[in-house]
């Protein structure tokens, strides 16, 4: 009997180690929980020799209740990724100095002066010291080529900021004063009011003596800065408009790296530059810039890249080759020989790096779809970007010939341990023929052939496209046993001109209609049950959801986010004037109004609406003010329909506070629960739980 039991240790212990394994490698689909176990890699910069990549890691500390952001640096190669700042504040924008003996980040971290300031880690080793001391609001610094000055964007001081320390218990506090407002764009959301006589200016700052003096003595605001390779010049943005409240678009500047300089316009009134970074030639003789679109089409903008010379020799020109692509480009870089621009393209679904060669021809595309980069950076013969796909957040990727190395793992474990759904490519016929794609998301754990709810999840913009990267909303919803579908309608970007200014003035109408047959595409796949669909979105998604429940009765749910649907109640409450005025017209205009009550039919036929709808917003949201959500909660709960609004205090258009996010997902699902999933009898459903 003995030698029985010592012969069946091994099994024992070979059977432990399995379930161990076991355990260790099942997979769980995405929970609430893990959403804070996220990180969010951004801001790659390559040390000047090209062996290091500092960049920031965004966390959440849901015990605190607060999101915070720290300084992390890897090898080129993938080995030593550490994080190296560690303060109780947020910590972003490393640039390393170009001599490569700093470390430079910002910060508002507790120091000599109050508020966000310029640090520098020595990389010799020790503490981080800080640099600046300014009284106005920091907004970016980029270091001159002999690693001796700064370039620095500061905005003026809030004059009703109090510089004390805060007032001891029991004394009285300070009333604010009235706030006085006299522009014509007057909003900005996160900025809040704007208000007349506060700007921002590029200053110089010498490292050695700490000496800080305005570059030039423009009055007009500033920005972008960006240092000449030889170091004597900088080029820049500004407006020069006798109003730039009424035309915000930048023009594109240069001026000698000295206190006090002129400087000089180089691109004129007419052509309306990007407030992005502008890119200077390896020679210093040429700049590249993002040149936007006319003013009236400000909301389908797609960016066009335009060359000039550096002297204002020549006038601006669009680059033939990117012209001919008809697509949205971004992030213009010169090679190392200066005969060729890389540039990215989005592009239906994908945002690949093309590469142009001034002397002509054809553009290159340089990475194949699908494929999502961005936030690139390039030193020393290397180039770094941020990359990911629909089962894979962002991470850092060395771009090598035609092919991405992963080179940051802050989410692999995680991923790990998930069971995420498939993503898939859709495509097909709107109502008048015009061809309309999109991704679909399966639940997890999907048997083919079953009929499982459909969520259609509207994006923003509507300027902006769903792409080949993750997508925490569509992965939430498919660990919860429904199907998403994310349509490009028109009005997207990623297709070309004409489809995106397609809805100009004509809001609720194409968008509509590419929506719907999404939905009927879906159906006819035998994927979506047509007795379980639910829709939703925020911002422009939350606006296209008013205008399906208001067209539609078959949605069994809705959640709308950050909406409007009587839209001419929002002329004047919120950021968007320029675009009611240039797009629409005021209201006073006959023609106008008539396409204001075109466009308000959610509102004004409310009685159509049979949905129930979760409505949503942010109390501080100058974007679309939480009034959207609230016209339409009323005209619901008027009429008798289910219905909630849901107000978050201080948030501003994007919810920022962690626990105010997991509360909207919570009361997401439970929407949806409560009347798509319930809509049918349980035995049609076949998803998994």
């Amino acid at each position: 009997m003995f030698r029985r039991r010592l012969n069946c240790l091994p099994l024992l212990l070979v059977l432990a180690f399995a379930f161990s394994l076991a355990a260790q490698t099942a997979r769980h689909p995405l929970r609430l929980d893990d959403l804070t176990r996220l990180r969010n890699v951004g801001d790659p910069q390559i040390s000047p020799d090209g062996k290091w990549v500092a960049y920031v890691v965004g966390t959440t500390d849901a015990k605190e209740d607060k999101s915070n952001s720290h300084i992390w640096m890897v090898n080129i190669d993938g080995t030593n990724d550490r994080q190296i700042t560690f303060s109780n504040e947020s910590e972003n924008s490393p640039r390393f100095s170009p001599d490569g003996k700093y470390l430079s980040f910002t910060s508002s971290r507790p120091g000599k002066a109050r508020g966000n300031q310029v640090w520098l880690l020595d990389r010799n080793g020790g503490e981080a010291m800080q640099l600046t001391e300014l009284k106005g609001r920091l907004q970016g610094h980029e270091w001159s080529p002999d690693s001796k000055r700064l370039a620095l964007v500061v905005g003026d001081p809030d004059p009703e900021a109090d510089p004390a320390p805060s007032p001891q218990p029991g004394a009285t506090p300070r009333v604010p004063k009235p706030i006085v407002i006299d522009r014509y764009r007057y909003k900005q959301d996160g900025a809040g009011y704007l208000l007349s006589g506060r700007h921002s200016y590029i200053y110089l700052y010498d490292i050695a003596t700490k000496k800080l003096d305005r570059l030039t003595k423009s009055k007009w605001d500033e920005g972008s800065p960006v240092w000449s390779p030889d170091g004597t010049r900088i080029a820049f943005v500004s407006n020069h408009s006798d109003d730039p409240d009424r035309d915000p678009s930048a023009r594109l500047c240069v001026a000698d790296a000295a206190p006090g300089a002129t400087e000089k316009q180089l691109t004129p009134d007419a052509i309306r530059a990007s407030r992005g970074r502008p890119e200077w030639s390896p020679d210093s003789k040429w700049i590249a810039f993002i040149e936007g679109d006319e003013k009236q089409y400000g909301a389908y903008n797609m960016d066009h890249l335009s060359l000039v010379a550096a002297d204002g020799s020549s006038a601006p020109a669009r680059l033939k080759a990117a012209e001919d692509l008809d697509r949205g480009v971004s992030s213009p870089r010169f090679t190392a020989d200066g005969k060729s621009i890389l540039f990215l393209v989005a592009d239906d679904r994908s945002v690949y790096p093309v590469k142009a060669n001034l002397s002509g021809g054809a553009a290159q595309r340089l990475l194949s779809p699908p494929v999502v980069i961005g936030n690139w950076d390039f030193e020393a013969g290397k180039v770094v970007a941020i990359s990911g796909n629909d089962n894979k957040p962002g991470e850092i990727y060395v771009w090598e010939e035609k092919s991405l190395r992963q080179l940051t793992h802050q989410n692999d474990a995680l991923m790990a341990e998930l069971d995420l759904g498939m993503t898939e490519e859709v495509g097909f016929k709107s109502k008048d023929g015009t061809q309309v794609n999109g991704l679909l998301t399966y639940p997890v754990g999907y048997v083919k052939g079953t009929k499982v709810p459909l969520l259609l999840r509207i994006h923003g913009g509507p300027n902006g496209q769903d792409q080949h990267s993750f997508s925490t909303e569509r992965q939430v919803f498919a660990a919860n046993g429904y199907a998403v579908l994310a349509v490009n309608y028109r009005g997207s970007s990623g297709r070309g001109q004409k489809f995106s200014r397609s809805i100009f003035a004509d809001w609720g109408n194409y968008e509509v209609q590419d929506l719907l047959a999404g939905v009927d595409h879906v159906v006819k796949m035998g994927v979506a049950d047509p007795d379980r669909l639910g829709v939703g979105g925020w911002s422009y998604g939350g606006i296209l959801t008013d205008y399906l429940i208001a067209s539609d009765t078959r949605f069994k749910a809705a959640t709308s986010g950050a909406g409007t649907a009587f839209t001419v109640a929002f002329y004047g409450t919120d950021q968007y004037i320029i675009q009611y005025d240039y797009e629409i017209g005021p209201p006073w205009n006959p023609k106008a109004w008539e396409t204001y009550v075109k466009i308000s039919y959610p509102f004004l036929h409310a009685d159509r609406i049979q949905t129930p709808t979760l409505f949503l917003g942010g109390e501080r949201d100058f974007n679309v003010p939480v009034q959207g959500s609230q016209q339409m909660y009323q005209a619901l709960r008027s009429l008798g329909i289910d219905t909630q609004l849901i107000i978050y205090p201080n948030e501003n258009h994007g919810i920022q506070r962690p626990s105010y996010q997991r509360d909207r997902w919570e009361r997401y699902l439970a929407w949806y629960d409560k009347y798509v999933k319930k809509a049918a009898a349980p035995s049609t459903t076949t998803a998994a739980k």
